[in-house]
């Protein structure tokens, strides 16, 4: 099941009173599925930026509460700070982490608009890209005379808000208004420079980033700038779109750096950034020693970095996540400074949920004990995944140790495709271990619930049925994902590696008895269905799926056979 997480930062207009900034913040702790990152008050701009993560609707859900809130404590009659502000909660935007788009996270943005100005009589408007109009794609349009022109700004037709649109009133005086939106993660990174000096590192800065620098007369630095008919400086424009950058000197680390922000990781990649960095540098005699990241990224980020680290050594890339992080930790330096643990700086880690027991993280011999327990659960189905995720564990390595056999120098990107495929294969099916048990579980839980009254039998009854088809989905969507598996190691037993043929073949038979063994469990589970329609469909697909299986194992073991 692919993970779904979205970050969210809203920034509330109080950051002195702390007790009213930990009502805030645990109005949105009591939201379940939420993680909590960081909280941070200002006095100067009396301002407080929250960072918190978790699924889509447990976060959307979590933000109203705090905007809630925030209304309800914070009186904006009385609010100065050095910060632009407009409202209790400021701004409040959705960030996609994993698992969900840019335009996904708007269309969240634009419901949670709607909602705060409906139920909490605050009036909303929508920025970045869940905009409604390009020009309020930009906050600062959104915000524009900040609270004090609220007053001009209600029920103006044109400049009022998106949602909530009436005169200005009473309930506007205290609140304000807000601005919730959708925009796309920034990471913000530094780049360590073996020189002291800034000057040359606000050149390499300039050379990248998006703005670039002014285009001045004999294209001297020290030449006059150079300007348009409106008398606007002309730019000659970095080569990174989606980035801001400066030079400066750490006097903590003794060296200069060039510090950046990545505001559109889709257009420039963290690696690619990287690269170019390290190219202009270069080229003015500095070398990029290492990467200090600042704050959180999202896992994809340092498994894109890895990979394409990777494919320049012409190496596979279908190898376990950690091994692709590690690869991106010590080719960007980001362990030069200081110790760099993923646990700590990736979002995805930091949101997982470490208390419940999960049987893929057990040892060989602990899954194995669990699995011979006096308990029901695990059973014959997490085992079947077991045996699939095993299947396809054999086929990568396969293919891994081909890709990086010397004979076959020129095909390694072929093979490397083919482990990359192999390693989603095998986690899919890992999580098909866990998720059997818990279909198993559910109708356990079915059993607990009340049956006096013929409105709980008929809830009951309900219920079952809907665990039971679950429970009967589970093993076929097995079924399908290990005989996915066969492609890979028919690939693999004609063209991999011929010394590790008979490891394509073992991984053929894990295969097998992964499809029969699930097959088994969507039959057993199918016949506690009352909708027997639906229970012939499914045990007619598993049907389906076991015979192209038996087929499938039939011709592959020919193969692995005949080069033995």
């Amino acid at each position: 099941m692919k993970t779904r997480i979205i970050e969210c930062v809203p920034n509330f207009s109080e950051g002195r009173d702390l007790a009213k900034i930990k009502e805030i913040t645990n109005a949105i702790e009591k939201v379940k599925g939420i993680k909590l990152l960081d909280v941070d008050p200002g006095d100067a701009t009396n301002r407080t930026v929250v960072t918190f993560v978790g699924e889509p609707e447990a976060v959307v859900e979590a933000a109203f509460q705090g905007i809630r809130r925030a209304a309800e404590l914070i009186d904006m009659r009385g609010h100065h700070g050095a910060h632009p502000r407009m409202g209790a909660t400021d701004v409040c935007p959705l960030i996609p982490v994993a698992g969900v788009t840019l335009e996904e996270c708007a269309q969240l943005a634009r419901k949670l608009a709607e909602r705060v100005a409906t139920e909490l009589n605050v009036p909303t408007y929508c920025y970045e890209a869940a905009a409604f109009t390009p020009e309020r794609s930009n906050l600062a349009v959104c915000r524009a005379g900040e609270y004090e022109a609220l007053p001009e700004k209600m029920g103006n037709k044109d400049k009022g808000p998106d949602f909530g649109n009436r005169p200005f009133d009473e309930g506007v005086a205290r609140t304000g208004a807000t601005t919730i939106g959708a925009r796309d993660f920034l990471i913000a990174v530094n780049y360590n420079l073996n020189t002291t000096s800034t000057r040359r590192a606000n050149a390499i800065a300039f050379d990248v980033r998006e703005k670039g620098r002014p285009m001045r007369e004999g294209g001297k630095v020290t030449g006059k700038p150079i300007k348009d008919e409106n008398g606007k400086p002309i730019n000659i424009p970095g080569t990174l779109k989606g980035t801001k950058a400066i030079g400066w000197f750490i006097d903590e680390y003794g060296i200069a750096q060039v510090s950046m922000n990545i505001t559109d990781i889709a257009t420039t990649p963290l690696h690619v950034a990287f690269d170019e960095v390290c190219k202009k540098a270069n080229e003015r005699g500095v070398r990029v020693t290492g990467t200090e990241i600042v704050g959180l990224v999202p896992k994809r980020t340092l498994i894109d970095a890895g990979k394409h680290f990777l494919r320049k050594q012409h190496r596979s890339v279908g190898i376990p996540d950690s091994e692709i992080i590690r690869i991106a930790v010590k080719s960007m330096g980001l362990d030069e400074l200081k110790p760099f643990d993923p646990k700590e700086k990736v979002i995805e880690y930091l949101v997982e949920d470490t208390d419940s027991k999960k049987l893929i993280d057990l040892t060989a011999r602990g899954l194995a004990e669990e699995t011979a327990s006096e308990s029901p659960a695990p059973g014959g189905g997490s085992i079947s995944a077991y045996m699939g995720a095993l299947a396809a564990a054999l086929g990568t390595m396969v293919a891994n140790l081909t890709s990086h056999k010397a004979a076959y120098d020129d095909r390694w990107e072929e093979f490397s495709n083919a482990a990359e495929k192999g390693q989603e294969l095998m986690e899919r099916l890992l999580h098909l271990v866990d998720e059997d048990t818990a279909a198993f579980n559910r109708i356990m839980d079915v059993f607990a619930m009340p049956k006096k009254t013929d409105a709980e039998k008929a809830a009951r009854a309900e219920a079952m049925e809907s665990a039971t088809l679950y429970a009967t989905e589970v093993p076929l969507h097995t079924m399908e994902t290990a005989f996915e598996t066969f492609d890979l190691l028919r690939n693999m037993a004609s063209n991999g590696n011929p010394a590790s043929v008979t490891d394509a073949g073992v991984g053929t038979l894990a295969a097998r008895a992964a499809v029969r063994g699930a097959f088994l469990n969507v039959k057993i589970n199918a016949s506690g269905l009352k909708d027997r329609a639906k229970a012939d469909a499914l045990i007619a697909r598993g049907s389906e799926i076991e015979e192209k299986a038996a087929k499938a194992e039939a011709e592959i073991l020919d193969v692995v056979n005949s080069k033995i």
